[in-house]
């Protein structure tokens, strides 16, 4: 039969129309026919290979796989089976041929193999198109085995090579041996069987073509068997029978229209050049890629070819390096995948120049081409796309781990890091600091001096090796010189290295200024390296270095030469001479350990300054981020930066974090923020170390934690609270740390006294946990805390009562729950006289008032019956007050910070003559003034305990509330149980009890209240009553009473006393709104603005009235008045204790505000504020107002950028639209331009997503078209159009928006015409005036002549 494979080919593209000359009616025949069909081809081929040629045979397959999809799996797998064995045979048989050299023999073969290949493409395309259906007609067909291919058709046929149910179609487990028979064909030498190149290409396509059709599924792409055969046929085909072009068009198709294929094709050239030695195939498809144009909406072909190139350049990077300068034109790609994979490249590239380096010789060639590498991928980190720059930071941190070092490099790497961290990207910030951390962990600055890399250390070392520089290259010709001349070039010696450490010290890393080659300078960096391992190896290549790198000091010693013109030039020759050999290697020893102190130090700085931005990303929202900015203050930590302290300091306040374990992007479990904050302080501090004992590393521990107190903020020591008490509820503190905090708290040894406070801090931290760590050494801190030791530091007193009050646990109050677990002592308990006898004891230091503080706190916490020993000590300090002086007044020092300086000196008091300030309590002649400053500190001291009793005892109150309502009930409940035993009537009675315990609870209430209202302040046998009156005043009579403690003590006591009354509020909350108001002193400002606070929560109508008093705090000018008081007004507006009424302009100033902190409360309060209903809203067009117009008027950036941030928070279109109807009408209120702008500007920034906003701003032309012939006003509007425009359904016509721009247009003209007519007529005006004005003086004129005449 006449058998062409190309037209073959053809015809098979449309099947249904493919002829077959004695083809069988598959479809139409049943079961057992079809299986005699196959069963008589399976016997031919079976008998001889070469039966295919056979028409009835070659038929007879055609018409199976025509009608593939009707057949079951079973009888697929049969016909799989009997070509694939025939083709084998007919393979073999050709190999044997071949070597007979008989060309007619070998050509008679050419038929049959066009056959098999046709039928094992043509089958290759029917199980892919029948694999579906086949499963189904497979499960209804009979039960038969899956046989494999044999050396014979029959044994192919007839062995069970698989003993389980082969029902369903199994195409994928057939793949592989298919592909190795497509690779035995493959070894065949084709060109002895086709002699012309066509019709060999036809049938290497013909045989290939089943590998390109596999790759085309993923799901056989998954499957390493598959992929390795289909890599195996491609590779053989490519090597051995020219189907290199072929195969570069379909792999570049694959890479066009298959995702999946990315990785495999490019493997697939990897083994091509490494197995087969063919790397012509590579570079062909590479400088196609190059010459490809991408742009930025493609997004599934770059990133295909993105991941191809990146897996090349990754395994066979001298390939790509060959072709780097084409692929480079991708750098500026519109599409950012393709610019991340020539970044990857560009670090695939510098891996593998960096590992060749080191064997190669041609150093100068590679280092070129390295630096320009790093040049590259330095100039991407301000790529235009942040994921490019994340790529960038990714591929450098990567290049770290490298062993050669560049140094260079690395500072400028460095620094291209502390610049991203203020990248806008979160991913670009998380990545460079993930790239500082590897940076410092791979530095190369510790071969000499070890890891550590502390800044003022290493500066101690460069000066150090300055000096020995200076000292050595001073000797060379110094015995030659004379005094005068050597003092000169000394002096010059000097100058010229200042210069040079200035250089080097500057921070950017380069050291283009010397002028020296490439080469060596990287021989200079490794000569560093060896000098550092070993001094005294390599001394040739020393003296090498020190001729051609040093080009200085020749120049310093012809300098020398050509200044000196009385040298003794014998003495100054064997000078050199004898010291050349000696100094030699020291001196460039000394010059290399310079240039590594130099760079050590500039690192350093570079990543010193970093360390306040990483802090700030401590703050962030991303979890990521916050996770590596605690990694990066580990790191730094380890290696002692300066900096890292703060750092770690930072990260405690991320305790109160409560995010919970997460998944990164890459999928690996991270944990959760707090979590891993304490895993970072465990390590750092509280695990134990190696190289220390039990004993050791307990101290250790102890001592670390009492450190962590030093120089703490209250803000810091309530965050290290949290976490010691997280700590201990997990078990993590071990008993004998508790026991070494004890023995350092009660040493009787002199101890400094941090760390005494620090050991009790840290035993009141743990106590929170567990009572029993405080409650077993009562004894201990009465006799330490409240003892001698105590008195003589009034803080470590305090930090005892704090301790103290731990005794009570930390279990919360449920609210409205009349359970109370708290411990009460007897008032008899030797603890409260020592409490009593702290407050009391006589002392001048400003720590008494944070003591007695917490003494009073711990008095009430701990006694049941607080109000008799507080009684005692009011009365005590009554007395010593009033009783030794003669005036209740206190004259003014000359010096108004007097009373400070007063209270930092133990036992001293200072009048307005301080010569007579020592010895004031012994000295009986000192002056009335002076007496009255002295009374004053003790007349503030008891002034304070009084204020703070009256609070405390408000709270006190309240438990006794809750303990009689307790009692009361449980009384009721037991009389109501003996009265109805039977169960029946319990719950009947039950309600009946509520409501009686209700009535009872309201009548206990209602006593405690009058108590509070009546009888605290006002109540005739109220020993508060008494000082009342007197903080008002001393309060009200600032000049008498010009004392600065005194005035804040008394303040702060009045504001407690407003606390507790409403008719002493009513009264007298108006002095305090005036101290506010007129006071200087900022920490009595700053502690009423928190006191108003207080007062709005206890009686927040009347501070709800005089809420403009409170906003004044907002224009204070010192910052941490400003601070409280916005922190006071977020609280009382997000709470709902008072009414905002037009005021919020002013908490809107503070978005803008100098002070950052300032800055970011206010954002965080309006942030809140819109979760409220409508709230921001509502009072939208007061803030426009207030920002505006009037005296509380800002500049008009401050204002448009305060607004651009609230109207973020105006996401509703109904809002919206009511919005731009109420802006318009301002419009016809005023004639202010500045208000025309700011309106305009408030309408460009709302969205316009729907038509009633449009129509509503069309609606309001009437109002504005006068003002369109301002500049800023028309672009504003234009600015709306555009937006508008941009939100317009695709279907609406633009007649309407463009109707509304032409008539604005018109408006603004005639507008312009409209000024341009007031000028003129405006012009006339003036110059009539003027004449009128001429002519009436010509006429006085003339008129004073004729008088004069007459």
């Amino acid at each position: 039969m006449d058998f062409e494979l190309q037209e073959e080919l053809q015809g098979l593209q449309d099947q249904a129309n493919y002829e077959i000359p004695n083809q069988d009616d598959i479809p139409s025949l049943d079961a057992r026919a079809v299986a005699h069909i196959l069963e008589t081809a399976v016997e031919a081929l079976a008998e001889s290979s070469d039966a295919i040629t056979e028409p009835q045979v070659f038929d007879a397959y055609r018409s199976l796989l025509k009608h593939a999809e009707s057949l079951p799996g079973p009888l697929m797998s049969k016909v799989l089976d009997s070509v694939t064995s025939g083709f084998q045979a007919q393979v073999e048989a050709t190999n044997r041929d071949l070597d007979t050299e008989d060309q007619q023999t070998i050509a008679a073969h050419k038929k049959a193999l066009e056959m098999y290949g046709f039928l094992l493409n043509w089958f290759v395309g029917a199980a892919e198109k029948v694999k579906g259906p086949g499963e189904d007609d497979g499960a209804a067909a009979a039960p038969a085995p899956r046989t494999r291919r044999g050396r014979g058709g029959k044994a192919a046929a007839s062995r069970p090579a698989a003993k389980r149910n082969t029902e369903e179609w199994t195409w994928i487990d057939q793949i592989p041996s298919t592909l190795a028979l497509i690779s035995k064909v493959l070894r065949l030498k084709t060109q002895r069987i086709w002699l012309t190149t066509g019709e060999r290409d036809t049938f290497i396509n013909c045989i290939t073509r089943p590998a390109y059709h596999i790759t085309e599924s993923e799901q056989y792409m998954k499957s390493v068997a598959i992929r390795t055969g289909v890599y195996k046929v491609i590779c053989l085909a490519v090597k051995s029978h020219g189907h290199g072009l072929a195969a570069q068009i379909s792999i570049m198709q694959s890479l066009q229209y298959y995702e999946h294929l990315s990785e495999p094709m490019a493997d697939l050239l990897i083994v091509l050049a490494k197995e087969f030695d063919h790397a012509q195939l590579g570079d062909e498809i590479l400088r196609e890629i190059a010459a490809k144009s991408f742009s930025a909406q493609d997004s599934k072909g770059p990133r295909a070819f993105s991941r191809f190139l990146v897996r090349l350049a990754e395994n066979i990077p001298r390939s790509v390096l060959k072709q780097i300068s084409l692929l480079l034109s991708h750098l500026d790609s519109e599409s950012y995948p393709m610019r991340m994979a020539i970044v990857e490249i560009i670090g695939c590239l510098i891996r593998e120049l960096a590992a060749a380096s080191e064997n190669s010789n041609d150093d100068q060639q590679m280092s070129k081409q390295l630096e320009g590498l790093w040049e590259l991928l330095i100039e991407r980190v301000i790529d235009v796309s942040s994921y490019v720059r994340t790529k960038v930071l990714s591929v450098m941190t990567r290049l770290c781990d490298l062993p050669h070092k560049f140094p260079q490099q690395r500072l400028a790497m460095t620094r291209a890091a502390v610049d991203s961290l203020e990248d806008k990207g979160s991913t670009v910030r998380k990545a460079s600091v993930v790239l500082l951390v590897r940076l410092i962990e791979t530095h190369p600055y510790g071969l000499m001096y070890g890891g550590e890399l502390n800044q003022p250390e290493w500066e101690g070392r460069y000066k150090e090796v300055c000096a020995q520089l200076q000292e050595l290259e001073g000797v060379v010709g110094r015995a030659a010189e004379r005094e005068g001349t050597q003092e000169g070039e000394e002096k010059d010696d000097e100058e010229e290295e200042e210069e040079q450490e200035d250089e080097e010290g500057e921070g950017d890393g380069e050291r283009k200024s010397r002028k020296r080659s490439k080469k060596v300078k990287r021989e200079d960096d490794n000569e560093m390296e060896v000098d550092e391992e070993g001094e005294g190896e390599d001394r040739d290549e020393d003296m090498d270095e020190d001729e051609d790198a040093q080009p200085r000091p020749p120049k310093k010693s012809k300098k020398k030469k050509a200044r000196k013109s009385e040298i003794d030039m014998v003495a100054l020759t064997n000078e050199q001479e004898a010291l050349a050999a000696l100094e030699g290697d020291k001196i460039l020893h000394l010059r290399l350990r310079k240039k590594y102190c130099s760079e050590g130090l500039v690192f350093i700085r570079q990543v010193e300054d970093g360390m306040q931005t990483v802090q700030k990303l401590l703050a962030s929202t991303n979890k990521l981020e916050v996770l590596e900015a605690m990694d990066f203050f580990k790191t730094a930590h380890d290696y002692k930066f300066e900096g890292a302290e703060g750092g770690i300091k930072k990260m405690l306040h991320l305790i109160w974090s409560k995010d919970n374990s997460q998944t990164s992007d890459d999928g690996k479990e991270l944990k959760g923020v707090r979590s891993r904050l304490l895993e970072c302080y465990r390590q750092l501090y509280f695990d134990p170390v190696a190289d220390l004992d039990a004993k050791g590393n307990i101290s250790r521990i102890t001592k670390n934690m009492i450190e962590l107190t030093y120089g703490a903020t209250l803000a810091e020591l309530t965050s290290l609270e949290e976490m010691m008490r997280i700590l201990m509820d997990d078990n993590q503190v071990h008993t004998d740390v508790i026991n070494k905090l004890w023995q350092v708290y009660g040493s009787e040894r002199p101890l400094p006294k941090q760390q005494r406070r620090g050991a009790v801090i840290i035993l009141g931290m743990l106590a929170l946990a567990r009572r029993s760590v405080v409650a077993d050494r009562v004894e201990t801190l009465v006799r330490v805390g409240l003892g001698k030791l105590g008195m003589a530091d009034l803080t470590l007193a305090k930090y005892t009562c704090v301790a103290l009050q731990r005794l009570n646990g930390s279990a919360k109050k449920v609210k409205g729950s009349l359970l109370d677990k708290t411990l009460r002592l007897d008032m008899e308990n030797p603890l409260f006289r020592k409490l009593q006898d702290a407050i009391e004891h006589p002392t001048r230091s400003k720590e008494w008032f944070g003591m007695t503080e917490q003494a009073i706190n711990t008095i009430y916490a701990l006694g049941e019956r607080p109000d008799v020993i507080c009684d005692r000590i009011i009365r005590n300090l009554t007395r010593r007050a009033f009783t030794a002086q003669t005036r209740a007044k206190t004259p003014q020092p000359k010096d108004p910070d007097a009373m400070d300086e007063d209270e930092s000196r133990d036992d001293a008091e200072e009048g307005a003559n301080t010569s007579q300030a020592d010895n004031s309590q012994s000295n009986d002649t000192q002056s009335d003034e002076s007496k009255d400053n002295g009374d004053a500190f003790i007349l503030s001291q008891l002034l304070f305990v009084v204020g703070h009793v009256a609070i405390k005892h408000i709270v006190y109150l309240e438990l006794v509330e809750r303990e009689w309502k307790r009692q009361k009930h449980e009384k009721e409940v037991a009389e109501k149980a003996a009265k109805k035993g039977s169960a029946a009537n319990a719950a009947k009675d039950q309600e009946e009890l509520d409501q009686v315990a209700g009535n009872a609870e309201d009548e206990i209430g209602d006593r405690i209240a009058a108590i509070r209202e009546s009888e605290l302040l006002y109540g005739p046998e109220s020993l508060l009553a008494s000082y009342g009156p007197m903080t008002v005043h001393i309060c009200g009579s600032p000049h008498r009473f010009k004392n600065r403690t005194l005035r804040a003590a008394a303040t702060l006591a009045f504001s407690k006393f407003l606390c507790i009354s409403s008719k002493f509020c009513d009264e007298h909350h108006h002095l305090l709104f005036k101290i506010l108001e007129t006071s200087r002193d900022p920490n009595i400002r700053s502690n009423i603005a928190i006191a108003l606070g207080d007062v709005a929560v206890s009686f927040n109508n009347i501070i709800d009235e005089n809420s403009n008093e409170l906003y004044k705090g907002l224009s204070d000018i010192d910052l941490v008045v400003k601070k409280n008081t916005l922190m006071v007004l977020t609280h009382l507006i997000l709470n709902g204790m008072i009414k905002v009424k037009g005021q919020l302009g002013e908490m809107a100033k503070c978005l803008e505000d100098e002070d950052e902190r300032i800055a970011d409360l206010a954002k965080l309060f309006f942030s809140e504020l819109s979760t409220k209903d409508n709230a921001i809203y509502n009072n939208l067009p007061d803030v426009i107002s207030h920002l505006s117009v009037g005296a509380h008027a800002v500049e008009e950036a401050i204002f448009q950028s305060t607004m651009r941030y609230i109207f973020n928070f105006i996401e509703k279109e109904k809002q919206a639209e009511n919005i731009v109807e109420k802006l318009c009408q301002r419009f016809r209120l005023t004639e202010d331009p500045r208000q025309w702008r700011d309106i305009a500007f408030c309408l460009s920034l709302l969205p316009f997503k729907s038509e009633r906003s449009v129509k509503k701003l069309i609606e309001g032309l009437q109002f504005y078209r006068d003002k369109l012939h301002e500049e800023t006003v028309f672009s504003r509007f234009q600015e709306i159009l555009t937006k508008a425009r941009a939100n317009k359904s695709a279907n609406k016509p633009d007649a309407e928006l463009n109707e509304f721009e032409n008539i604005l247009e018109e408006h603004k003209r005639q507008g312009e015409e409209d000024q341009a007519f007031e000028k003129r007529v405006e012009g006339k005006r003036a110059a009539a005036k003027k004449r009128a004005t001429r002519r009436t003086a010509r006429k006085k004129a003339v008129a004073r002549e004729e008088d004069d005449d007459e």
